[in-house]
């Protein structure tokens, strides 16, 4: 996932722009295993959330995403947020599979394990959009490490993807390019072919003309990666 990268612009389009336009939500179908769409789905028009929970948290030293802020765990933050936006969501985990679902028990997620989360993030990215059920219209991909990404902003990306035709939807804060990143439906086989540890930003980068970049007053959500970044998130 691009995080404090920089490409080429694409279109860019102000948060205030998309504000309070309509955003594709319809009611979530948690059914498993359906052959075809439930009705309202027959126009591919869901929305799925992909929530990156399977890292090693190395530069943490212990598991970032159960580490307890104002009450509930890092990871739940992230999923309790997307959960309202969006109508499905995939968590992918790892090594801490059990510890994770554990951490987000009686939410209306599903899980995907990466069974390699030693070779990155872009193999993680590549399970989850594995995972997504074959009408799914587009995918916004968050960070399970990112509890606090401002309300407005997966509102905005959606809104901006429902009425601008762009495939991918990055935000932009204050001048850098971040997460979460909504990815069309047309983008999915490249992300099915993601490696290593950087993530989507090739995917974004790759062809600037085709990005949507919508841009936020807002600095950038912080992350979770070493104490000092968990010991912030107290203070804000």
């Amino acid at each position: 996932m691009p995080r404090g990268g920089w490409a080429p612009p694409g279109r860019v389009t102000s948060a205030c722009d998309v504000a309070g336009t309509g955003l594709v939500h319809l009611p979530a179908e948690r059914s498993p295993g359906a052959p075809t769409p439930p009705a309202r789905f027959t126009a591919s028009r869901m929305i799925a959330g992909i929530v990156l929970a399977a890292g090693f948290a190395r530069r943490m030293g212990r598991q970032k995403l159960l580490l307890q802020l104002e009450g509930k765990p890092v990871v739940r933050w992230v999923v309790e947020g997307l959960l309202p936006r969006v109508e499905d969501v995939v968590v992918v985990t790892g090594h801490d599979d059990s510890a994770v679902r554990d951490a987000l028990a009686g939410l209306a997620a599903r899980f995907a394990v990466n069974p390699r989360p030693q070779e990155g993030q872009g193999s993680s990215i590549a399970v989850g959009v594995a995972a997504l059920k074959p009408w799914t219209r587009a995918a916004l991909i968050a960070l399970g490490d990112q509890p606090k990404t401002p309300d407005p902003v997966v509102p905005a990306l959606l809104a901006a993807f429902a009425r601008g035709g762009k495939p991918i939807v990055v935000p932009v804060f204050k001048g850098t390019q971040g997460t979460p990143v909504v990815f069309a439906r047309e983008v999915f086989p490249e992300l099915h072919r993601l490696t290593g540890d950087a993530g989507a930003r090739s995917v974004v980068n790759a062809r600037p003309e085709r990005v949507e970049r919508v841009v936020f007053d807002l600095p950038m959500p912080p992350d979770v990666d070493t104490p000092e970044d968990y010991a912030r998130l107290h203070v804000q």
